[in-house]
C-alpha cells in the first residue's frame, strides 16, 4: 500500500478555486521550469521559464501555458496559452527539457502515464509531429 500522507506534489495540482486560464480545466502538471537540488536534496523550482499543461475533470489536456519568459523567445506564438496544433508545435521545441524535467518526477508521472518519462516522450515526439505534419 502506497504512504498517502505525502507532501504535495510539486508536480500536479488540481485547483482550489476556478483556473485563470482560458480553459475549461481542473488541474495541472508541471513538464517544465528551472530546476535545482539543494543542499539538503530538496528540489528547488524556479518559475521564469515554465510550462504548464492543463487537464479538464475528466483527464482530457485541454491545452498548455507558458511563462512569458518562454513566449519572449519565441514570438512566432501568439499567446501564452496554446492548444491543438500550436500546443503540439511549441511541445516540439522543448521536447528534450520536458523529458529531462519530468525525470525529477519519475515515480509520479509513471504512476500517471504507466510509462516512465523517457520512453513518453520519446514516443510523444514522433506523435506530436504526425499531427502537425498532417494538419
Amino acid at each position: 500500500m502506497r504512504n498517502t500522507n505525502k507532501a504535495p506534489s510539486q508536480f500536479t495540482k488540481v485547483y482550489k478555486r476556478e483556473s485563470k486560464s482560458p480553459f475549461d480545466d481542473h488541474c495541472t502538471m508541471l513538464w517544465l521550469a528551472s530546476a535545482t537540488c539543494s543542499a539538503e536534496n530538496n528540489l528547488d523550482l524556479g518559475y521564469e521559464r515554465y510550462i504548464y499543461v492543463h487537464k479538464d475533470n475528466a483527464g482530457k489536456v485541454v491545452g498548455i501555458s507558458i511563462s512569458k519568459q518562454l513566449l519572449a523567445e519565441h514570438p512566432e506564438f501568439e499567446s501564452r496559452y496554446l492548444d491543438d496544433i500550436t500546443m503540439y508545435a511549441f511541445l516540439l521545441l522543448y521536447v528534450e527539457e520536458i523529458a529531462a524535467f519530468c525525470e525529477f518526477f519519475k515515480e509520479e508521472f509513471t504512476d500517471m502515464f504507466l510509462i516512465p518519462p523517457g520512453d513518453y516522450f520519446a514516443i510523444s515526439e514522433q506523435y506530436w509531429f504526425e499531427k502537425i505534419s498532417n494538419a
